[in-house]
């Protein structure tokens, strides 16, 4: 059955960068949050975001690693680095958006409402310095092996602070009655 309410412009606008720049399919977040529901109905909504959050951050810490592989190669590595650092950055991008959206989908949350634009661009932008944080060791002259482990280490520690941010949120969120403006930025500062 389709919805009789209007969809503005913005919001077909804000759906169609989400699939096509970042391949956001929010139908595959609806059906990993249905299997989590029903593979685990006496958790809570945080027990639950919690197992998503662990699942999240292995994957997290090997993107974040196989992104900055290209170092190790010298000369050629700068330039195969600069071309799949947009590719691997919007990968580990979209693991964090696929989190966020999930975890606010479990709180109740209708991750098509424009109100989750806020929130995910907040996910994008620690997300890109997370990217650009493991460029550190090349400007300090270091190996380019530390690089790859911090890399890892980074993207993880963001899912998990994207993770833990968005429970926070979302469970504050609850709390406050319907039409209270709720500040975006303590998405980022719970954490």
């Amino acid at each position: 059955m389709l919805s009789k309410e209007p969809v503005s412009q913005e919001s077909i606008l804000t759906d169609q960068f989400l699939y096509f720049f970042l391949r956001v399919r929010k139908n595959r977040i609806r059906k990993v949050i249905e299997a989590v529901n029903e593979g685990h109905p006496e958790e809570t909504a945080e027990q639950k975001a919690r197992r998503l959050i662990a699942a999240q951050t292995p994957l997290s810490f090997l993107g974040g690693t196989l992104m900055h592989l290209p170092m190790l190669i010298p000369g050629l590595g700068q330039t195969i680095q600069f071309m799949g650092l947009v590719g691997g950055a919007s990968v580990i991008t979209r693991m964090h958006l696929y989190l966020i959206l999930e975890i606010a989908l479990l709180y109740g949350k209708d991750i098509d409402d424009s109100a989750r634009v806020p929130e995910m661009v907040a996910v994008v932008a620690a997300t890109g310095l997370a990217a650009g944080a493991p460029m550190l060791a090349a400007a300090l002259d270091l190996n380019p092996l530390y690089a790859l482990p911090a890399a890892g280490v980074t993207a993880s520690l963001v899912a998990t602070a994207i993770g833990e941010g968005a429970i926070q949120y979302y469970s504050r969120a609850k709390q406050i009655p319907a039409g209270s403006p709720v500040p975006v930025s303590s998405l980022s500062a719970s954490n």
